[in-house]
């Protein structure tokens, strides 16, 4: 992992989080305890981000300026979260975009793919689709609210397991 401070700010990483060697944590960034960031997700911490409590940054993802992944969330793969915030068991689905000043609400779903413009408000358990992202059904009890914890459990086990095999 590439942990770097920027003008004196350090990130900091509870010891009991999980960063990929291959993700890049920069400045004013946050990660507690039982929160991962996977392969090649980026973190710059211009301006505070946190990860909370058990969320999880998946590869390639990029989180930016005042960023907030509330506890349990889930960023997708490639997604993008810039100065917005994420609340408790949401999921930011693969490729979407979360733009500044948007909040995706507690257990609320941005469909794969999706833009979340400037200043919106995903209501809680609700699944937003399509560019600009809008209301499509509730989901009050959608299986993606339990995506947090297998990724804890796999953290878990990357973080005990996983080695380097062959570096160039």
């Amino acid at each position: 992992m590439v942990l770097r401070a920027v003008d004196g700010v350090e990130p900091t990483v509870h010891e009991d989080a999980y960063v990929d060697d291959a993700a890049v944590v920069v400045g004013d960034v946050t990660v507690e305890r039982d929160a991962s960031v996977w392969p090649n997700a980026t973190l710059r911490g211009d301006q505070p981000i946190r990860i909370r409590e058990g969320a999880n940054v998946q590869d390639n993802a990029v989180c930016h300026e005042d960023a907030v992944v509330g506890p349990y969330a889930t960023v997708g793969h490639t997604a993008i979260v810039h100065a917005a915030t994420v609340e408790e068991r949401a999921l930011v689905g693969m490729g979407a975009v979360v733009l500044d000043d948007a909040t995706i609400g507690t257990g609320a779903i941005v469909a794969a793919g999706s833009v979340v413009t400037e200043g919106t408000d995903v209501p809680p358990e609700t699944l937003v689709a399509g560019t600009p992202a809008e209301v499509v059904k509730e989901v009050p009890d959608s299986s993606w609210r339990a995506a947090a914890d297998r990724y804890v459990e796999k953290a878990d086990l990357y973080a005990e397991t996983s080695t380097v095999v062959e570096e160039e």
